[in-house]
């Protein structure tokens, strides 16, 4: 029997187990003055592919109970601010980001929290374990391999019953990405449906004509493309920005959370030329939801609004966060140059 690690026991183990193209989108004829056409693959409306079709899958999501959901909450926003498209849709993209997406990402900002502080306890135990596996290892003649496997086993339980001690698993740091990109997803077809030529009619004129008169600047025309790329643009600068202010936050990621990093900035760049290729409502609701999110990762830099939400404080917090995240960003421009 192994002795004991801080109060616990290595199991005994009875054996080894060895082995460790997108949305298409389309502006349907209303009569009114021609406007800037969307690309010809876009023309097709989503309820002219049959179902055994190439479009089969995104038409089931078009008709989907989510999306219509999604419907009715822009047309009951519209209908009660009584505000131009344009801010409703920008009203709408508020509301559910703070509602919802707000508490969710405080949440994980608590679970991350509490698992950083965890850290320390998880090096004591892993240099400990490593201690005793050796030591085991060295009296009973184990291989490395077998020595590596045990205290892998092992190092993973007690980690295990750290998070259920402290009741804060990673996985549950996921669950915003679990509402927040389908709710994105949901939302914007929802915008679609409604550019392309919604069944949705009120005071007798298409949802559609009224988009195409709820715009505001220099994109009038909610169902036309937006040919300055001013919004499209902005969308991936601003993404780009809060993964940029994520990747500061991370100091020593390992080499997965490097990959991913880089993978999130491509995403990030490639939104741009999808964002020039869909109708500006969507687009203008992807430009404010980024920057609801820009705004919530500062939000949750601030040590009065993480101890409002009781998140834990950790090593890395900073009385001046918004001081450190500027000379952070001028550190790192500078070492580029």
């Amino acid at each position: 029997m192994l002795c004991r690690l801080g109060g616990r026991r290595l199991r005994p183990l009875p054996g080894l187990q060895l082995g460790v193209r997108g949305p298409q989108f389309a502006t349907a004829p209303t009569g009114r003055v021609k406007r800037a056409a969307l690309p010809v693959w876009g023309v097709a409306s989503v309820s002219t592919v049959s179902p055994g079709g190439a479009g089969g899958w995104y038409e089931a999501l078009a008709t989907s109970a989510p999306v219509q959901g999604a419907e009715e909450l822009l047309l009951g926003a519209h209908s009660a601010v009584g505000l131009p498209w344009w801010g409703s849709i920008l009203l709408t993209t508020v509301a559910l980001r703070g509602a919802v997406t707000l508490p969710l990402a405080a949440y994980q900002h608590y679970i991350l929290a509490k698992v950083e502080n965890l850290q320390p306890e998880i090096k004591s135990i892993a240099r400990h374990l490593n201690q005793e596996v050796a030591v085991r290892a060295n009296h009973l003649g184990w291989s490395k391999r077998v020595a590596r496997l045990t205290y892998l086993k092992n190092m993973r339980r007690l980690v295990s019953e750290l998070y259920v001690r402290d009741n804060c698993h990673p996985f549950k740091a996921t669950v915003l990405v679990w509402i927040q990109l389908p709710m994105w997803i949901f939302m914007s077809v929802a915008l679609r449906n409604f550019s392309t030529g919604a069944t949705h009619s009120e005071a007798g004129f298409s949802v559609q004509e009224q988009l195409a008169a709820g715009g505001v600047l220099w994109f009038p025309d909610l169902t036309a493309l937006d040919s300055t790329w001013i919004l499209p643009v902005s969308v991936g600068v601003i993404n780009l920005l809060i993964v940029e202010i994520f990747a500061l936050q991370k100091m020593g990621m390992s080499r997965f959370q490097v990959y991913v990093t880089y993978f999130v900035r491509a995403v990030s760049v490639l939104m741009v030329p999808i964002a020039a290729t869909v109708p500006s409502s969507i687009v203008l609701y992807w430009l404010c939801s980024s920057l609801m999110g820009l705004s919530q990762n500062l939000l949750l830099r601030s040590p009065r609004f993480r101890q409002l939400c009781r998140i834990p404080s950790t090593k890395r917090d900073s009385d001046t966060p918004y001081k450190d995240l500027f000379a952070a960003f001028y550190a790192k421009f500078n070492s580029r140059k």
